[in-house]
């Protein structure tokens, strides 16, 4: 068990810095002048205390009061700090170009690869919760970079630099230091990065589900609202941050242990540089610009040293903050274009299933086992059949939302596998049963698909879609926003801004998935009135669950466990005696009339 949570978070550890050194790649030009800064700033100070031990050597009794060469040294360490200062300014306003390069750059293209994940992906993930792991994993870039370059780097060469220099006078001091540093910097690593990262990637975990649950509850605030169940969604949340409570006190109460023990290693090294340096000096070998020199040094290596502490708690932080992020860039897209892709024109719109097979997932039964099936171009049609049985899959097939698993989609003759998606779905205009609006202006709804529009077609869209007379009431008219999702709106306001939407978007498919079959009877009339403006000269596909809105279409294709059973207009199929038709329609009207 332990060998399995161990190659868990060395992956982790592993994809993040390859996740990290990936992003430095593109901005290695700033990189190098960051770490060139930062060393020549640290080596100043490093070098500092050997004029402060000469400052001292120079005024002691034996010496005669050497002012010129205190002066001189005191001239030293001026230059020394100018430096310091020079290049650490250097380093902190390249390092805030280069870090705020990176973090747009992953926001950006953490949003892109969510926004390219499949539909199967989109429909098991909390968006409230993908949208934390983005905006927490650019921040501890943030975190990553001051961590590694501005923290850590200056920290190895103080430590390498003051053991060589220590060294080179008095081996056994460089010996003690650099054995006593190794220890501190294993027991440090080991600690944070295996038994303090464990407990925060867990309490991790734990913050996310929290921000699913409150963007889930928050979304759907309308119903909560409608069922009275605000306590309910309450204890959900308490549940929740209760779990989160438990793993980040877990993560904290090992961060303080560490912090202890780390802090118990240093006062060991401290007790024996200083013991040392005094026996040194007993036996003349120091003086005591020596023993000011050892003192200093080491005070400003503990300094580094104690900071390391807290730095390596800062790079395990950051990692367990950037492995979610890490894992979405990792994720690679399911549809993906083809390399020979190319824009899909449709001059007629045909669409052709060729012997398609198609399983959900790893389902040992295909849904489609070889259908085949050709929808002339300008053809309304209508898909029936009860739930489950392909309607839905078959629009999604054309969308190229999944791909078959055996034989082709065709439209106008072109495998469409082989468009790019983007052209693909410009040719195809959807209206679906509950309208999904942004929470932007009427006119930057209406004229998603054709962002271009000028505002003249926006109005004459909102016209033919029957959603111009509503539209012009409101205060702002077109540039009213409508809320999240849409939720300033009725359900047959919405459903109009979607018809204008996809008169707008003029694509020669269009798909409908029962546009009418929640709204009133005034909306319903309204809106089937500028369905049927939208359906003319495009090919057609309807959704159907009232066979009412199919009946004067030109085809209607009866669907049963992912078969095509019948296929014909509404009088060839209601003429069937014992047809699959014919009996969906008799079970709604014999609905219809004990509603009555």
């Amino acid at each position: 068990m332990t060998d399995l949570k161990d190659n868990k978070q060395g992956g982790a550890l592993r994809g993040v810095f390859r996740f990290t050194f990936a992003n430095w790649r593109e901005e290695r030009g700033l990189v190098v002048v960051v770490a060139g800064a930062i060393c020549l700033a640290t080596l100043a100070d490093i070098l500092v205390p050997i004029f402060a031990g000469r400052i001292i050597d120079s005024l002691a009794p034996g010496n005669g009061g050497d002012i010129a060469t205190a002066w001189r040294a005191l001239a030293a360490m001026a230059a020394l700090g100018v430096g310091f200062l020079l290049f650490r300014h250097i380093s902190w306003w390249t390092i805030s170009i280069f870090t705020l390069r990176v973090m747009q750059r992953v926001g950006s293209r953490g949003f892109a690869r969510v926004q390219h994940l499949s539909t199967d992906w989109h429909a098991n993930a909390f968006s409230g919760s993908t949208v934390r792991q983005i905006t927490r994993g650019m921040w501890a870039l943030d975190m990553m970079h001051d961590t590694l370059l501005v923290a850590l780097l200056p920290s190895a060469v103080v430590l390498v630099g003051t053991v060589a220099l220590l060294g080179w006078h008095w081996p056994a001091m460089g010996l003690v230091l650099g054995l006593g540093a190794a220890i501190y910097i294993a027991l440090t690593a080991t600690l944070t990065l295996r038994w303090v990262a464990e407990a925060a990637r867990r309490s991790n975990k734990e913050d996310t589900k929290v921000g699913g649950v409150l963007a889930d509850a928050l979304s759907c605030n309308a119903v909560v609202k409608a069922f009275g169940a605000e306590e309910r969604e309450e204890e959900r949340l308490g549940g929740a941050l209760n779990r989160w409570k438990a793993q980040t006190w877990t993560t904290w109460r090992r961060a303080t242990w560490n912090g202890t023990l780390q802090a118990t290693v240093l006062w060991a090294i401290r007790i024996a540089i200083t013991a040392l340096v005094l026996v040194l000096w007993s036996r003349g070998e120091a003086s005591p610009g020596d023993v000011a020199y050892v003192l200093t040094t080491y005070f400003v290596l503990h300094g580094y040293l104690r900071d390391i502490g807290q730095h390596v708690m800062n790079l395990q932080r950051s990692v367990n903050d950037m492995e979610e992020l890490a894992e979405l860039d990792a994720l690679m897209p399911t549809i993906r274009d083809r390399p020979a892709a190319k824009a899909l024109a449709v001059d007629r719109g045909e669409v052709r299933f060729d012997t398609v097979t198609f399983r959900y997932g790893a389902h040992a039964t295909p849904l489609y086992d070889r259908l085949s099936v050709t929808i002339e171009a300008g053809q309304s049609v209508g898909l029936v059949g009860h739930s489950g049985s392909g309607k839905t899959t078959f629009v999604k097939l054309i969308q190229r939302l999944y791909d078959v698993t055996d034989g082709r989609v065709l439209i106008d003759g072109t495998d469409i596998r082989d468009a790019t998606q983007r052209s693909l779905r410009r040719q195809v205009a959807i209206v679906p049963q509950e309208s999904i609006l942004f929470h932007r202006s009427l006119s930057e709804n209406i004229a998603y698909g054709r962002p271009g529009a000028s505002k003249a077609e926006i109005e004459a869209a909102a016209r033919l879609a029957s959603a111009d007379g509503f539209i012009e009431r409101l205060p702002q008219g077109y540039e009213t926003l409508v809320g999240e999702r849409g939720v300033k709106l009725s359900g047959g306001e919405r459903q109009r801004v979607a018809l204008a939407r996809a008169f707008l978007a003029d694509a020669p498919i269009l798909i409908l998935d029962e546009a009418t079959s929640s709204l009133d009877s005034e909306s319903e009339v309204a809106i089937q009135e500028a369905t049927a403006r939208l359906m003319k000269g495009r090919t057609s596909l309807v959704i159907a669950h009232r066979l009412s809105t199919v009946r004067s279409l030109d085809r209607i294709l009866v669907f049963d466990r992912g078969r095509i059973v019948e296929d014909g207009d509404h009088k060839s199929l209601i003429a069937r005696a014992n047809g699959r038709y014919r009996q969906l329609s008799e079970l709604q009207s014999v609905s219809f009339l004990a509603a009555e």
